[in-house]
């Protein structure tokens, strides 16, 4: 057996200690939204079992934020807000998709494990067996530790019993602002944050809750697609 390249090898290397680095970071975050989960009315069951199917940070902070304003009734608005927030890991599949290569069962999980993170380390490497480790890497990384975090929040969630007294009630969208902060570094996407900001802010008082999520994602998706196009021009 050939021994790979020197240069391979390293980069691997380099990719795994990013992978670790990034997906042991996010992990930890899981015990946020563990506890936020059952802040929101869920049970413990309940909140693992939306970190194990639905995996996705943004998608299940939008998703119990709008329950914990609305309620069971909000259910349908929280669930189509999360789900607009989640079409975007279709398209990092885009772009993940040659890294993973061909075959159904293999494509099938990661599919699952394309988010964020998983799509940021992968592509950041610039050796293809890198950007493998990479994906897969940071994919399995944060989904075990999220899970495992989750439990673990909300079991402490739920030892706390009644967590508005603790001032969490309001946590999950401060929690939802803190992943969005970092993402604010060119002009495009401040214009969509502010865009659907504006929205949510007047439709609140008038509207039920869960409307202005899906108002406001609707609003940040036209208002980038107007910046994209200007700035191309």
């Amino acid at each position: 057996m050939v021994d790979a390249p020197l240069d391979d090898v390293g980069a691997r290397r380099e990719a795994l200690r990013a992978s670790a680095a990034v997906g042991l970071a996010v992990a930890a975050y899981g015990v946020s939204f563990g506890a936020l989960a059952v802040a929101s009315g869920l049970s413990v069951w309940q909140a693992c079992v939306l970190s194990l199917v639905m995996f996705s940070g943004g998608s299940q902070f939008a998703l119990i934020g709008v329950i914990a304003a609305g309620g069971v009734a909000a259910g349908p608005a929280a669930i189509a807000g999360a789900t607009l927030l989640g079409l975007r890991n279709g398209l990092y599949a885009v772009r993940v998709s040659p890294i993973v290569g061909p075959g159904f069962a293999k494509r099938l999980v990661a599919g699952h494990l394309t988010i964020d993170e998983s799509t940021a380390v992968a592509t950041a490497q610039t050796v293809p067996s890198a950007q493998r480790v990479g994906f897969w890497a940071t994919g399995i990384i944060i989904y075990i530790g999220w899970n495992l975090m989750t439990l673990a929040g909300a079991l402490l969630g739920d030892l706390l019993g009644d967590v508005s007294a603790y001032g969490l009630d309001a946590a999950a969208a401060a929690a939802f602002l803190g992943l969005l902060w970092p993402r604010l570094k060119s002009l495009q996407p401040v214009a969509v944050a502010a865009g659907a900001a504006v929205v949510a802010v007047v439709l609140i008082p008038a509207v039920p809750p869960g409307i202005p999520v899906l108002a406001a994602a609707l609003a940040g998706v036209v208002v980038g697609l107007a910046a994209a196009r200007k700035e191309r021009t």
